[in-house]
């Protein structure tokens, strides 16, 4: 296997340990394939709430989870940022545990000079305008599709076929699931925005992308249930999102050079996917 990428920042949210649907051998996988500087773990790394029901640790979990805590011995600075299912943890926020720092939220400076907000995105979901039926259906509809993914990619990898999102691919056709990030990115922007920064990190909707409005720019890491996407900061600055193999599937914005307020990025994500 080549040498490690070198790699300044790397954020990575929606893990779902102690869940059937983590993808932990993927995220393993390229964790040997890049080598950060600095990781964020933006929330959800852990699903405290679903391990209340079930918990589930398969070997390969654990190994990630040995994986995370070798890096943090070899010099590699990370910062958990709990989230929705892994609010207990926020108790321990201003403290490090097995050299890990726990944080409430952060301000990241890239190394072109930029200052992004960091946090889960769970604070915005009081911004999201949708009936609490509705959020309940999809919820439940959610963890159905959830489970039609496992099986489609038992199916593909005795195939001999990699990984693919099922749940991605119909996510993409729902016009609901669609107003809802939209709605999401909104808040997020707005919130970068009022504090004067250029941008904003976050993961909590499972959906990667960019999006930049009136010089701000938003950016999404993904899921490890889903999509398997991380967002990576180069050595120059550079923020691009990456999946599971280390691939580059999107590229943040060029804001000055013609992108129009308010414009989303093509869906180098989606294409991504459905090409796998």
């Amino acid at each position: 296997m080549p040498s490690p990428m070198p790699v300044r920042t790397l954020f990575v949210s929606d893990v779902h340990l102690g869940t059937r649907d983590c993808q932990a051998e993927l995220l393993a996988r390229l964790l040997r394939r890049v080598r950060p500087e600095r990781l964020y773990l933006v929330g959800d790394i852990v699903d405290l709430i679903a391990m209340r029901k079930r918990a589930v640790l398969p070997p390969a979990q654990q190994r990630l989870v040995a994986r995370l805590l070798r890096l943090a011995r070899s010099g590699c600075e990370i910062i958990y940022i709990p989230g929705n299912h892994d609010a207990a943890f926020r108790r321990l926020c201003g403290l490090k545990v097995h050299r890990v720092r726990i944080e409430h939220r952060m301000v990241h400076a890239t190394a072109d000079g930029r200052r992004l907000l960091i946090s889960h995105g769970d604070e915005f979901d009081t911004h999201v305008r949708m009936a609490p039926w509705m959020m309940a259906l999809g919820d439940g509809m959610h963890q159905f599709v959830l489970a039609l993914n496992r099986w489609c990619n038992r199916g593909r990898r005795l195939l001999g076929m990699p990984y693919w999102s099922l749940a991605a691919a119909l996510k993409r056709r729902s016009g609901a699931a669609q107003r809802y990030v939209a709605q999401f990115e909104q808040a997020a922007l707005h919130q970068a925005a009022r504090e004067g920064l250029d941008g904003y990190v976050g993961g909590h909707i499972h959906k990667a992308g960019f999006r930049a409005r009136d010089g701000v720019l938003y950016c999404n890491d993904g899921d490890w249930v889903e999509h398997c996407t991380a967002l990576m900061e180069a050595p120059n600055g550079h923020l691009q999102l990456i999946d599971w193999r280390g691939e580059v599937i999107a590229r943040e914005p060029a804001m000055a050079n013609g992108l129009k307020s308010g414009e989303a990025v093509p869906d180098a994500v989606g294409a991504a996917t459905r090409g796998a």
